[in-house]
């Protein structure tokens, strides 16, 4: 018995061991399989990402071609959270039904905004998802094939998600504590590692060895380039804006005493009326393109200068934002929208200059007040009342949206009823694409196009149309101007050119549907004027303005009132006589030269310098500036918004 046990001891340690060699064997084949599994649905994925944000299944494949090494760290990426994922969750490639119809929607809302608006997905537009939501019954009209094709889609996701999450219940193994532990405690540095270096804002040795380079000036290249996950994780950080180079108390000081800001004067206080008129523009700048009657005929003959708008298309606060507080968005985070990001307290504006001169202060728009956050807004520059959607009488209708001869009615009829001098900024609506055909049942101009298909043409009838009932409108206003006793200034502008799509291309106005960020000047100022009228019931039209960035407007507004203030006719008379478009992407001289990528030159122009600097003070800094640049009443806390 004893031979015998002895025999049998080894025999059965041999066994033990040989059977833990091919547990452990499995066990690695096993997670070799799992996380080879991982990698290609990460780059399946990653594939899928880039074809549904490009627009093109080739374009996504392409994307990958070679070793660019920017998609395979995209890839990359997507695996090691996935593996993260599947840690947490305790069971293997359930990751892949939580990340990839997030993704997937993203890239496919990236791809839309591209289509309407030029510019891709930011992390910033997460902020007005309820204005994209109310303009889908307008993007439904211009665009039904495409609704029908998302409702389809996302019940088809829902039902995919629903059937896969039981498949991988059912056959998709559970993992053990340790192998989850294992997971987490590689993927997780991993994440953090890259999470780290995707701060454009500092250097990263590891992100240039991955050929990540930040392109921020140029977004639509960033995200071509990085492709749509990192040039999306790229701009997170856009939403904190860092103090320039040299800001200090001493640095305003010294603004200020090289300025020589003279104190607020203020004679006569005539009425002031401005109208930002949505997508206002001369349809006859198309070639080939013949309208009859002219659409603009009161535009053309009292027009004063061209507005260089930053916008195309859309994103109507930016230009208002410039147009209120003569700041620039050149100074702000490409792709930021201040109205959502950055007004949380007082800004000094129009509106609160207004007001500290005795003004009634009212702003205006036919729509809800929360669009593009104005409600807020309107209250931190000093308003005091907001007439909105919500408070306004029942406007007549044109086309489907708050006609602009119903708004300009409300606007005369407010300022009659005032007993003091009124500032009034009106945004219309009506104008709003997308440009359906027969969006005007009663249209009465025609539009004669050889070059521009039906589709085209019917686009270009119905914005032209619009246009026209705003010329009106501007009509209407000077004609009532003209008979008050009461001096009045009216300034009238389009916010940026309307959203016309394929007729630019098919008319050679533009090589593309959307306009150009970075373009030699002349294509520059053809795909981002739109015209400016200001007019005084006492002097007539301001002539010879010129092009003019929006926010040089409070500039040549106080000037034809007759009025002084140490900022918008000092400091910015000076920034305007030397540069009157400053532009993120370029700077045009007095003389019409143009500087291109000039926030990327070694030195800035010392004027330009002072004016970030006194923006980023009064919006983000110490405000040294109020009191020096902005009387203490335009900046008070303690003003009230009156609904």
């Amino acid at each position: 018995m004893a031979d015998f046990a002895d025999h049998i001891g080894p025999t059965q340690d041999v066994s033990e061991t040989r059977s833990a060699a091919r547990a452990l064997k499995t066990a690695l084949w096993r997670a070799v399989l799992s996380l080879g599994g991982t990698a290609l649905a990460a780059i399946l994925l990653a594939i899928a990402i880039e074809a549904l944000a490009r627009g093109s299944g080739r374009a996504g494949f392409e994307f990958f071609a070679g070793l660019h090494r920017p998609a395979w760290t995209t890839a990359l990426i997507l695996a090691v959270a996935m593996v993260a994922v599947d840690a947490a969750l305790g069971r293997r490639h359930r990751s892949i039904l939580l990340l990839a119809p997030p993704l997937l929607a993203l890239a496919w809302v990236g791809s839309q905004k591209a289509v309407y608006l030029g510019d891709p997905l930011y992390p910033a537009d997460f902020l007005y998802y309820r204005q994209i939501v109310e303009l889908m019954p307008l993007l439904a009209r211009d665009r039904p094939l495409t609704v029908v094709a998302m409702i389809v889609a996302t019940l088809g996701g829902l039902t995919l998600l629903v059937w896969g999450w039981r498949l991988a219940t059912r056959h998709c193994g559970r993992l053990g504590f340790g192998s989850r532990i294992a997971r987490l405690a590689i993927a997780l540095p991993v994440l953090a590692f890259f999470a780290s270096i995707m701060d454009y804002r500092a250097f990263s040795w590891t992100r240039d060895r991955l050929d990540v380079i930040p392109r921020m000036w140029d977004q639509k290249e960033n995200y071509a380039s990085n492709g749509f996950v990192l040039a999306f994780a790229l701009n997170l950080p856009m939403a904190t804006v860092a103090a320039p180079s040299g800001y200090s108390t001493d640095a305003i000081d010294r603004i200020a005493a090289e300025g020589g800001m003279a104190p607020v004067a203020v004679g006569e206080r005539p009425d002031i009326v401005i109208v930002m008129s949505e997508s206002f523009w001369d349809p006859a700048r198309l070639p080939g393109v013949t309208i009859t009657p002219d659409p603009i005929p009161t535009a053309r003959a009292l027009r004063s200068g061209d507005v260089f708008s930053p916008e195309f298309g859309g994103m109507t606060a930016n230009v208002e934002f410039e147009a209120l507080t003569g700041f620039s968005n050149a100074f702000l985070p490409y792709g930021s929208i201040p109205y959502q990001q950055y007004v949380r307290t007082r800004i000094p504006s129009l509106a609160t200059f207004f007001r500290d001169q005795g003004y009634a202060t009212t702003a205006l728009h036919p729509f809800q007040g929360w669009f593009w956050n104005r409600s807020v807004v309107y209250d931190a520059f000093g308003f005091e009342r907001f007439l909105s959607e919500e408070n306004l009488p029942p406007l007549e209708k044109r086309g489907p949206l708050a006609s602009d001869a119903a708004m300009t009615e409300e606007i005369i009829r407010r300022a009659d009823a005032e007993g003091k001098p009124v500032f009034i900024f009106a945004v219309s609506l009506q104008g709003h694409g997308p440009y359906e055909p027969d969006r005007y049942k009663d249209a009465t101009h025609a539009v004669s196009a050889p070059d521009l298909t039906d589709r085209a043409r019917e686009s270009v009838l119905s914005f032209a149309e619009g246009a026209a009932d705003a010329d009106k409108g501007l009509a209407r206003l000077v004609e009532w101007a003209k008979g008050r006793k009461r001096p009045t200034v009216i300034a009238f502008f389009g916010d940026h050119l309307p959203p016309l799509g394929e007729a630019y291309v098919q008319s050679g106005y533009m090589r593309e549907p959307v306009a150009s960020r970075r373009a030699p000047l002349a294509q520059m100022k053809a795909e981002h004027e739109t015209p400016l009228v200001i007019w005084s019931n006492r002097s007539g039209r301001r002539s010879d303005v010129g092009t003019i960035s929006p926010a040089f407007l409070p500039l040549e507004l106080l000037e034809a009132a007759g009025m002084e203030h140490p900022y918008y006719t000092g400091f910015l008379r000076q920034v305007r006589d030397r540069f009157p478009v400053v532009d993120r992407h370029v700077l045009v001289d007095g003389a019409g030269e143009a500087q291109a990528d000039w926030a990327r030159a070694g030195a800035v122009d010392p004027l330009v310098r002072d004016f970030r600097l006194l923006q980023y003070d009064v919006m983000f800094g110490d405000r040294h500036a109020i009191g020096r640049f902005f009387p203490e009443g335009e900046a008070s806390p303690d003003v009230a918004l009156a609904r």
